[in-house]
């Protein structure tokens, strides 16, 4: 549709995003997170908050899926943290919290340090956050306590930053979370994001 536009375009990264391009104007078609983590789903548009934008009915990502996606970029030149603390504290009504906690599932633990965190930055409004959420997680973190680590080596820190946890992958023997079967993303797919470091820097 966008060629036909009279757009060019490419596909940047196979595993999250494509680019469109027409003179000095373009268009980012985003359809994962760069960690292969978060993907574009019918979720994103079942729930999302219908506006009108210059004129335009649109769309707007729901409040789950924004601090879902945002959650898990703890880069060193790039950490949202401060935009999920915003998110909770301008939208914690709106928030579906069983949808987040779905969208999250086994990476949790990631929604539970931002929710702590949240108490931190905020101390005096720590009841945004309802009670029931936090002694959820913190349940779940309590009941692992007692349950023997698994004898896999894996890295999930790849999940929160592309650069930052190479050296566990390249050098210490671990598994790179993003890899299939356990991760979404091909070793071609995790080639070409660890190859764009530079050149994002």
């Amino acid at each position: 549709m966008l060629v036909r536009a009279g757009f060019k375009t490419e596909v940047a990264f196979s595993h999250w995003l494509a680019k469109a391009h027409h003179g000095d104007k373009f268009i980012d078609v985003i359809y994962n997170s760069g960690n292969g983590v978060a993907e574009v789903d019918d979720e994103w548009f079942a729930h999302a908050v219908d506006v009108e934008v210059l004129g335009a009915p649109v769309k707007l990502c729901p409040p789950e899926e924004m601090i879902w996606s945002k959650a898990l970029i703890m880069e060193r030149e790039r950490f949202d943290g401060a935009d999920v603390a915003h998110m909770f504290r301008h939208c914690s009504g709106l928030v579906n919290w069983e949808r987040l906690l779905h969208r999250f599932g086994v990476n949790w633990r990631v929604l539970l340090s931002h929710l702590i965190l949240f108490g931190f930055i905020y101390p005096g409004e720590r009841a945004l956050i309802p009670a029931a959420v936090m002694k959820d997680l913190v349940n779940r973190l309590l009941a692992e306590l007692d349950v023997p680590t698994r004898d896999t080596k894996v890295c999930q820190g790849t999940l929160l930053s592309r650069a930052q946890y190479l050296v566990d992958i390249d050098e210490w023997g671990y598994e790179d979370a993003r890899a299939q079967p356990r991760g979404t993303m091909n070793e071609d797919q995790i080639a070409v994001w660890t190859a764009a470091i530079d050149k994002a820097s």
